[in-house]
């Protein structure tokens, strides 16, 4: 053989490895429904479900506040006392902005080996009504600032303590708080059997709707027995009507007049610091001029149109940039980078609200795989396609003006409500945390396995039991915690602005 041949012998053999190592990488895998069981049965054998039970911090568990003062870091300086004071308010507000210090508790869990896409940050106030494309009003998660794939405890661990936080910290009683808390995880449990036995695409399909709610309250006040208890059912349909109604009002019109002033014949946001500070009086924030700054703006907005698909794209080209602001939103997310911007369509009666939030690694990413997306921004968008029912034809992202800073867009207001959970009496916080559960575990089916999930949590109480009792423990260590976090702002090592 010639040393040509043998080359092109050579190149030959390497092609036909190097499609052979690419097909073998692109093959998906299609096991049976039986071998799906299967699976499950034996991460149940593995990782019994009552592993969850007894849980206790890890000895050389890290300083909780130094955790929440390494995530200030990367934070507005002026803002973290903003972020600190909303975070004083309660035991359930320092959950809230505490899913760092929870990742870390985390790593240390049982896990069945299973892995969903994570919302990552799965409490009780990151569910809420939006409205879908068609203008339906859904329930569904709504915030995916953590997301990643990964073990589908932690959603659930995560969801369950907020309750069981969120209850005591309104003063149920304890046999009401063991009911909110063994609703959410049972109702996980029990849709994902639902979920098991549906086809691919009708998971795809289901949502909850907000006649599924009323249809859902309507059964539930059936089944009340006592004139007490009639009367709270009732009270609490009336309250869900009022809240879609209202959820119905809060638009792009509605924050115009909220939100901006009409000055010199053109709308412009309304400086409302240190809540809401117009783009034109934050230029020493960005080194730039109030023009430079405009001009940034309407550079990214470029950048992020080419994100969305080619008829939503065109859509938004129909709408001009007229004002930018930073705008502070939440408890966890206070101090990160997030504007609103203003943008008009055929006039200044037709306007659309885009939020604009920074996008950081996912807390999670310290314990877990890194994200296969290297732009946080495109990581919180596409978990978010990954798990709601239906998202946000605007949901894009982009890279920020300022080095290492990722960013991603959607509308401002669209129909979305969330529930006042301080709020809320034991009726309204078990339905509530039935309708989270549903919600979680047909997120989790979207990207995981409904089939091997629901074999691993079985047709009994048990799992329902042992994370009720990790809720239990948990709730109690983030008292301590919050404890911690007090006395670390009392001490001058943090700083706190509250009231604000």
């Amino acid at each position: 053989m010639t040393e040509q041949a043998q080359s092109e012998q050579s190149q030959s053999e390497q092609s036909q490895s190097e499609q052979a190592q690419s097909d073998e990488e692109s093959r998906v895998d299609h096991p049976s429904v039986a071998e799906r069981t299967a699976r499950g049965k034996s991460a149940r054998k593995a990782t019994p479900v009552s592993s969850h039970r007894g849980w206790q911090p890890a000895d050389d568990r890290p300083d909780p506040v130094a955790l929440l003062e390494e995530q200030n870091l990367t934070r507005v300086p002026d803002l973290v006392p903003v972020r600190h004071g909303r975070m004083m308010v309660s035991p359930f507000t320092f959950y809230r902005g505490a899913a760092k210090i929870m990742a870390a508790d985390l790593k240390d869990t049982p896990r069945a080996g299973l892995i969903v896409q994570l919302c990552g940050d799965a409490h009780l106030s990151n569910f809420g009504i939006f409205a879908s494309p068609e203008r339906h009003l859904l329930f569904d998660l709504n915030d995916f600032d953590e997301t990643l794939p990964g073990p589908f405890e932690y959603d659930v661990l995560r969801m369950t303590a907020s309750f069981t936080i969120a209850a005591r910290n309104n003063g149920f009683s304890s046999s009401d708080i063991r009911e909110v808390t063994l609703q959410a995880v049972r109702s996980y449990r029990e849709a994902m059997t639902q979920f098991s036995g549906m086809g691919t695409l009708d998971i795809w399909y289901a949502r909850m709707s907000e006649q599924e709610l009323m249809d859902a309250m309507d059964m539930a006040r059936a089944n009340q027995k006592g004139k007490v208890a009639k009367k709270a059912s009732k009270t609490l349909e009336k309250n869900a009507l009022k809240n879609a109604a209202k959820a119905r009002s809060r638009d792009s019109l509605q924050a115009l007049a909220k939100l901006a002033e009409f000055v010199d014949g053109r709308y412009r946001i309304i400086s409302q610091p240190p809540i809401v500070i117009p783009v034109r009086d934050l230029a020493e924030t960005f080194g730039l001029s109030a023009e430079e700054a405009e001009a940034a703006v309407r550079e990214q907005l470029v950048s992020y149109r080419q994100t969305l698909q080619d008829d939503r794209r065109q859509l938004l080209e129909r709408f001009e940039v007229v004002d930018v602001a930073h705008k502070v939103v939440g408890v966890g997310s206070v101090g990160n980078r997030a504007f609103i911007a203003l943008l008009q369509g055929r006039d200044e009666q037709d306007p659309l609200f885009l939020q604009v939030k920074e996008a950081t690694a996912s807390v999670l990413e310290d314990h877990l795989p890194r994200s296969v997306y290297d732009q946080p921004g495109e990581r919180v968008v596409q978990g978010q396609r990954m798990m709601q029912a239906a998202s946000d034809i605007f949901l894009g992202w982009t890279k920020g003006m300022q080095a290492d800073r990722y960013l991603y867009w959607r509308q401002l207001r669209d129909m979305k409500w969330s529930v006042v959970v301080e709020a809320m009496v034991p009726m309204g916080m078990t339905f509530y945390a039935h309708a989270c559960g549903w919600t979680l575990a047909r997120a989790h089916a979207r990207s995981g396995d409904p089939v091997a999930i629901a074999a691993y949590l079985g047709g009994s109480d048990k799992f329902d039991r042992a994370v009720t009792d990790f809720a239990y423990r948990y709730a109690d260590q983030n008292d301590l915690d919050y404890q911690l976090f007090l006395d670390a702002v009392r001490t001058g090592r943090l700083v706190a602005r509250s009231g604000v």
